[in-house]
């Protein structure tokens, strides 16, 4: 990283040079393999997918290389976050970030439809049950009246 330096020690740096490597799709899928695994790991709700090179980690991976060679190459948001990864895990996989994903217009446009969609819809699943357990409130109410 080249820096200038002014008399009062303030360091600068070009806006080309802090600028975050993005990869494609394409890219990243060539990274398939043993030799170079690279996942794609985030969603619009924790910062936005992230690329992270995890080849000099699969020999360490507490569950073993296979797992992570499976959805190498690919988007493993999903996967990632259905296990359940400890914070000890996510701070170790800050070690291997080395860009961003490029997102095709299109493909963010139908990850933003589809996190509305599932907010909601649990937020309607939410409403649904309120108003179950509202209604057999009611009904025990009502049966306990009649009962005195």
């Amino acid at each position: 990283v080249r820096c200038s330096y002014s008399k009062k020690r303030h360091v600068t740096m070009s806006t080309a040079e802090t600028k975050k490597k993005e990869f494609t799709l394409e890219e990243i899928s060539k990274h398939n393999t043993q030799g170079s695994c690279w996942l794609i790991i985030g969603n619009l709700s924790n910062g936005g997918p992230k690329v992270y090179d995890v080849t000099k980690y699969l020999d360490d991976h507490p569950g073993g290389a296979e797992v992570m060679l499976d959805v190498a190459g690919q988007d493993a948001d999903e996967f990632f976050e259905d296990i359940g990864h400890s914070n000890d895990a996510r701070k170790e996989l800050t070690k291997h970030y080395i860009g961003e994903y490029k997102i095709d217009p299109a493909v963010l446009a139908k990850m933003k439809a589809d996190a509305e969609k599932a907010a909601t819809a649990s937020s309607s699943s939410g409403n649904t049950m309120l108003i179950i357990v509202v209604a057999l409130l009611a009904i025990a109410y009502g049966y306990y009246k009649t009962q005195m």
